[in-house]
C-alpha cells in the first residue's frame, strides 16, 4: 500500500487541530508565525506527520502518548521539549502524580541524572499551573 494510499490529504489540517489541542493554539501560532522560508517545510513535516498520522490515531489514549513522549524526550535529553510536553501531558488530562510515576520510571531505564533533570523542569511547570490556577481562583 502507497503512502498515498494510507494518509487522506486533510492530515495537516488534522495535524494541526491536534497539535493545537495538546501544544496549545498559543504555542503553534508562535512556532508557524515564526517559521520562514528555511523552516516552513519543517513545519509542514511535523503538524503532517507526528500530528496529523500519530497523534490522530485511535489506538492509544492521549495520556499514554505524552507518557511516552516524556519518556522519549528523557531519555534523549531534550529539554526544551520536556518542558513543552509536560505542558501537553497536563493539557491532555495528566496528572501530576502520573507524570512524577512516569518521571521515576525514566530514572530506572533512562539514568538517574535524566530524571533528575526531567523533575527540575516537572517542578516549574507546575508551579506554573499552580500560579495560574490561583490567579483564577481569585
Amino acid at each position: 500500500m502507497s503512502s498515498a494510499d494510507r494518509l487522506p490529504w486533510d492530515t495537516y489540517d488534522a495535524g494541526l487541530a491536534v497539535r493545537k489541542q495538546v501544544l496549545g493554539t498559543e504555542h503553534v501560532a508562535r512556532a508557524t508565525n515564526n517559521s520562514n522560508e528555511f523552516t516552513d517545510e519543517f513545519q509542514e513535516m511535523i503538524t503532517r506527520y507526528a500530528w496529523g498520522t500519530i497523534w490522530t490515531r485511535d489506538g492509544l489514549e492521549r495520556t499514554t502518548r505524552s507518557a511516552i513522549t516524556l519518556t522519549a524526550l528523557i531519555a534523549g535529553g531534550y529539554w526544551e521539549e520536556l518542558e513543552m510536553h509536560v505542558h501537553a501531558a497536563l493539557r491532555n488530562g495528566m496528572t501530576a502524580n502520573e507524570i512524577k510515576e512516569v518521571f521515576l520510571q525514566s530514572a530506572i531505564y533512562c539514568s538517574v541524572p535524566a530524571a533528575n533533570t526531567a523533575f527540575k523542569i516537572g517542578k516549574k511547570v507546575l508551579a506554573e499551573y499552580a500560579e495560574q490556577d490561583a490567579a483564577a481562583a481569585e
